[in-house]
């Protein structure tokens, strides 16, 4: 049997039990700000399975995210489900050298136009070993990077 990898290592300091608190930036409107909980465990070494509840505007939100290592690819993968969206999120991307960042590229709904995919980028930056940072941009027509979201997450202690 394989046996994980130093990648699937760097996961595990994401599990654990996280409180945070959000800001969204959508094109033209006032930033929304909103807090959440999320739960995240290791499936067998490899995979981080993290399911989060929020509230944003007075809205809940639940979401499952999954991230792992894909040795073949030598990239880490995942995917991204929310009950505000019939969208299918997935995810590939690097870590950076300082071991801190990991940044993931993926395509999704435009979220002033739903009918059109962009790119986005989200980076997860690891501050300390009870605080990371989360910040979601899209790329715009110019090629610019536009934070649409930025989520500091805290352990619970």
């Amino acid at each position: 049997m394989p046996q994980p990898t130093k990648e699937h290592m760097w996961l595990q300091q994401l599990a654990g039990e996280w409180e945070s608190e959000s800001e969204v930036n959508l094109p033209g409107q006032p930033p929304m700000k909103g807090t959440g909980t999320e739960t995240a465990r290791m499936l067998g070494g490899f995979w981080l399975v993290a399911e989060g509840e929020a509230t944003m505007m007075g809205m809940p939100m639940k979401c499952i995210l999954t991230l792992g290592y894909d040795p073949l690819r030598q990239k880490f993968v995942g995917s991204w489900v929310d009950s505000c969206t019939g969208y299918f999120w997935t995810y590939e991307g690097t870590l950076d050298d300082s071991g801190k960042i990991l940044t993931l590229r993926t395509r999704g709904p435009h979220p002033m136009k739903p009918d059109e995919l962009v790119d986005v980028r989200e980076v997860l930056e690891i501050k300390d070993k009870d605080h990371k940072v989360f910040t979601s941009a899209m790329q715009d027509e110019d090629g610019n990077w536009q934070v649409m979201a930025t989520v500091n997450s805290r352990r619970k202690k």
